[in-house]
């Protein structure tokens, strides 16, 4: 078995920023436990140290049983490449480098074709099998088929763009599950997962005897998975740990409660420190007028230092307060119409109708048309489909694109952003940039931005339309917990009709109507959320 044991870790900024301060906890043998933070508190960073790829400023990071690790974005080794290259990239290093020196040698022998070439390929073959390489492809072979339904030799050459995300995430998952390693850091691996897929992460992480450290944001995840719960939590002083031991279903009000006797005992030393401090002043007065008074007066003196030296008590974290506040408006009765409408090839005919005030989740696997069904609603014109489907009257769409793909952003500010879409002048513009807690973002381009900061801005943008209906795909994939619970709370207040593609379970607690797009074409409306259709 294996253990990461993170031991007051701090670590400062490029700008003399105190990012992680004093940052300590244990993943013990065995463990499932779940690292979550709102954007900016120093995940990424945190993984960097664990993984290896940076040092912090004071403190240490110690791993035990070797670690396999699922990068957030698992095919960006480089274009070009291969399922054999993505399965090399999570191998052990004896492996890694083994393949390297292959590659090499492979292609110096093809380009001169000497005997010396050859022997250094023969080299680089005894090589890899000194390093366990054979073992992994019998490795390999075994997750191909299972994930992939072939056999490794058959798609090792296949690149990796060829596969969806979620088979991306699940090959890489599967060979860390078998291979050596008894630690692993799996960085969003729900990400690009339909629900399905979900179920089966959350059995193969609960079932798996290694210790696993995971970042999501997927509540439901984090429920039925993690046993602990690490949060990096905003601090004046740099960004601390607080380390829950129990299930997420009790971690909201475990923080709260906590957070209050922080804040209790703050204000109670806040209290004392104002009394002693006003005692002193009036020693001080009554000692200018009674020599009998001075000792009390030095004594008070002493009493007040002593105090202050040892400092107030720890300070309740900074909370996230995300303000999302849509606004909508009535329309007709009626919002959409679908009277035989199939999309593509993607789906079978169906009827559908859509009432002003709806709340719709559009479910089913990847690959079966939904983000296409919202296209088609959006106005998207490349979306093929037959049938007849209309709008209602009033209604003014607005889409949030699950690619956050925005190319009239390309290159542009988000205060640029802001004052061509909408005209709002700097003091406007930072004044709901702050209400989304991107404030610090404003001259930054919008392609620069992480994931969550791109997903929170779409909203704002939303919201500063005052569409009356809102297509929603995938919103709170990369939302944090606090920004996922704002735009909930937000569309609980909206007064419009709202439409979201969603593979959040957790998400679909707020909606009163399920659109159900099966993997056999059909598409039909149930009474209850139905994922594995």
């Amino acid at each position: 078995m294996g253990h990461i044991d993170v031991s007051t870790v701090e670590y400062t900024l490029s700008d003399g920023r105190l990012l992680l301060n004093d940052v300590s906890f244990r993943v013990g043998d065995g463990a499932k436990v779940a690292l979550i933070g709102p954007n900016g508190s120093g995940k990424t960073t945190l993984i960097r140290m664990i993984c290896g790829d940076l040092k912090p400023d004071k403190g240490s990071v110690s791993i035990t049983g070797g670690l396999g690790v699922m990068r957030q974005f698992i095919g960006s080794v480089r274009d070009e490449s291969t399922v054999r290259d993505m399965l090399i990239s999570v191998a052990p290093k004896a492996v890694r480098d083994a393949a390297a020196k292959i590659d090499e040698t492979e292609k110096l022998m093809n380009a001169e074709s000497t005997e010396k070439s050859q022997m250094n390929y023969a080299q680089a073959l005894i090589d890899w099998g000194d390093a366990g390489g054979y073992e992994f492809e019998v490795l390999w072979d075994k997750c191909c088929t299972e994930m992939l339904g072939k056999p490794f030799d058959e798609v090792s050459h296949r690149l990796v763009n060829t596969l969806s995300g979620g088979e991306q995430k699940k090959l890489v998952l599967r060979a860390l599950l078998e291979g050596p390693e008894e630690v692993l850091l799996l960085d969003e691996p729900d990400n690009y997962l339909d629900v399905p897929s979900k179920r089966w992460l959350e059995k193969v992480v609960s079932e798996t005897k290694k210790t696993v450290l995971f970042v999501s944001h997927d509540r439901e995840l984090l429920e039925n998975t993690a046993t602990r719960i690490v949060t990096l939590e905003q601090g004046i002083n740099g960004n601390t740990a607080w380390v829950h031991g129990g299930k997420f279903s009790t971690w909201h009000e475990a923080r709260s409660a906590r957070n209050e006797r922080f804040a209790e005992l703050l204000l109670r030393w806040e209290q004392e420190h104002q009394r002693l401090i006003d005692l002193v002043k009036t020693l001080q007065v009554q000692a200018a007028s009674s020599p009998d008074m001075a000792s009390k007066y030095h004594a008070m003196q002493t009493r007040l230092r002593k105090f202050e030296e040892a400092g107030a008590p720890e300070a309740p974290p900074v909370e996230q307060d995300v303000k999302v506040a849509l606004k909508g408006g009535r329309t007709g009765l009626r919002a959409l119409t679908f009277e035989n409408v199939s999309i593509g090839t993607l789906t079978q005919p169906f009827n559908f109708e859509v009432f002003f005030g709806d709340r719709i989740a559009v479910l089913g696997k990847n690959g079966t048309g939904k983000s296409h069904f919202l296209r088609l609603i959006s106005g998207d014109e490349t979306v093929s489909y037959s049938g007849n489907f209309k709008i209602g009257a009033r209604v003014e769409i607005g889409y949030f694109a699950q690619t956050h793909s925005h190319p009239e952003f390309e290159g542009k500010t988000l205060l640029e952003i802001l004052w061509e879409l909408h005209s709002l002048q700097l003091g406007p513009a930072k004044s709901v940039l702050r209400r989304y807690e991107i404030d610090q973002q404003a001259n930054q381009k919008f392609t620069s931005l992480s994931g969550g900061q791109q997903a929170r801005f779409q909203v704002l943008l939303l919201e500063l339309a005052g569409d009356t209906l809102l297509l929603l795909d995938e919103p709170t994939d990369n939302l944090d917990l606090a920004s996922a619970e704002s735009l909930e709370n937000a569309l609980d207040r909206y007064e419009g009709t709202v439409i979201s593609v969603t593979h959040d379970r957790w998400f679909t607690r707020g909606f009163n109507r399920f659109l159900v797009f099966g993997k056999d074409g059909g598409v039909y409306e149930s009474p209850e959320p139905v994922f594995d259709h």
